[in-house]
């Protein structure tokens, strides 16, 4: 039981990085935009 419960928190854990760096690209994209380019 213990071996499946860490396997969900791994994928999970997973997901949500994965789920953070797509979400990241555009937000920059936006900002970037936003602020007509200026860093």
């Amino acid at each position: 039981m213990t071996l499946f419960l860490s396997l969900d928190w791994e994928i999970i854990a997973q997901l949500s990085l994965v789920t953070l760096v797509l979400l990241a690209g555009p937000i920059v994209i936006f900002v970037l935009a936003a602020r007509n380019g200026n860093l």
